[in-house]
């Protein structure tokens, strides 16, 4: 089974490859770290830091050593933090610990399209909403520069370090809300306008659409009209009560937008085996998604189709909840593909060992065979032995 802790490189350097391997294995019970080696800007409480208590990483970077050959000529290319720099490269040191016998498996934690560095640098390759606003934080799964970049990154990585899994962060369309900082909104957004927002018109969305038969110009003026409405009400108001449940049958009453919704998942999932085929054949290749993931435009179905598997966050989730969508998870990817699930350590969300400990069984007992804990820097170390039960609870 798949045992496994989100970890930033920086964990690694500040607490060292033993203490590493000491916490994860030998305390939590695990078998895998997940390291992030593509990552965005954020804010981080670092309660196990001796010295970074706060810590403020580089927006849009990546946490391994680029070869300027693999590179050359490409339109989009990353940027090597200055973390790896400065204090070392630590998916290096982590895989060659692997291969010596003295680690644990290695997985890569990659976010792939949510990049505002690379977006602010790259305007022409964002999502753009149906007035043509960019979304600086999203490259678009519709880019051919976006979709190269990424499969390249991963190519890189994985031909390169041979890591046992790649996670894929954000191969798609991303929401309005919550991905970027200090985000405004007096109006009230409702869910159904925050998906509305997040709908990309951009050019190479309309290319592929088009292509494909869909009415990109209706869908995208119903699109508009709807987000008019919402920015003029007094009070927001639903429109579409069976939202999200129905999926994208919320809108089958507008034939258009509908079949553009149904197209939506081609780029996604053409992206995914794009990935798939050019990443080392060692390296397993699994999606991260949350519940309702077709909202970022994932058929999950379609998916397990091209690539190994992949990993259900059950954040805030009842222990029924995560039960419901492992079996889901199972059932769209079948029998043969990998299914994990993925908890927060975090509290007030897990209240105690026994809170994390149900949940995790549950899952497995729904149909999953692996577990991601998430996130070693940010709790503190006592909860790691929440995680130890949570294992021991597995019955493995």
């Amino acid at each position: 089974m798949h045992l496994s802790m989100w970890t930033y490189p920086w964990d690694v350097q500040d607490q060292g490859l033993s203490r590493i391997r000491a916490d994860l294995e030998g305390r939590a019970g695990l078998n895998t770290v997940s390291l992030a080696t593509s990552y965005h800007a954020g804010r981080f409480l670092q309660p196990r830091s001796p010295a970074q208590k706060a810590y403020f990483p580089e927006d849009g970077t990546v946490y391994y050593t680029p070869d300027d050959a693999v590179w050359a000529g490409k339109e989009i290319r990353p940027l090597m933090a200055a973390n790896v720099a400065e204090r070392g490269d630590m998916l290096s040191a982590l895989t060659r610990a692997r291969d010596a016998g003295d680690g644990l498996k290695v997985s890569c934690w990659t976010v792939c399209l949510h990049n505002t560095r690379l977006g602010m640098l790259h305007p022409g390759h964002v999502t753009r909403n149906a007035f043509g606003n960019a979304n600086c934080y999203n490259l678009c799964p519709s880019s051919p520069a976006a979709r190269d970049y990424v499969v390249t990154m991963v190519a890189e990585i994985t031909k390169t370090y041979r890591p046992d899994m790649l996670e894929l962060e954000s191969p798609n369309f991303m929401g309005f809300a919550h991905e970027y900082h200090h985000e405004k909104d007096g109006v009230g957004l409702l869910p159904e306008d925050d998906f509305l927002l997040s709908l990309c018109f951009c050019d190479h969305c309309a290319a592929r659409a088009g292509d494909a038969g869909v009415d990109i110009g209706s869908a995208r003026e119903t699109v508009k009209g709807f987000i008019a409405e919402a920015c003029e009400r007094e009070i927001p108001a639903v429109r579409f009560p069976d939202f999200p449940e129905a999926g994208i049958d919320a809108f089958r009453a507008f034939p258009a937008l509908h079949a553009f919704l149904r197209w939506r998942s081609a780029p996604v999932t053409s992206l995914i085996a794009e990935i798939r085929e050019k990443a080392d054949p060692v390296t397993r290749i699994v999606l991260i998604d949350l519940k309702n993931g077709w909202l970022g435009g994932v058929d999950l179905k379609a998916v397990a189709r091209v690539c190994d598997g992949a990993i259900l966050c059950c954040y805030d989730m009842t222990p029924g909840a995560v039960e419901d969508l492992m079996r889901e998870g199972r059932a769209a990817l079948g029998a043969d593909r990998c299914l994990g699930a993925g908890f927060r350590v975090f509290y007030p969300e897990m209240t105690g060992a026994a809170d994390l400990a149900v949940r995790a069984k549950a899952a497995v007992e729904a149909g999953a065979d692996g577990i991601n804990f998430y996130n070693y820097g940010l709790i503190p170390e006592r909860r790691l032995d929440w995680v130890r039960a949570a294992v021991d609870g597995l019955g493995r």
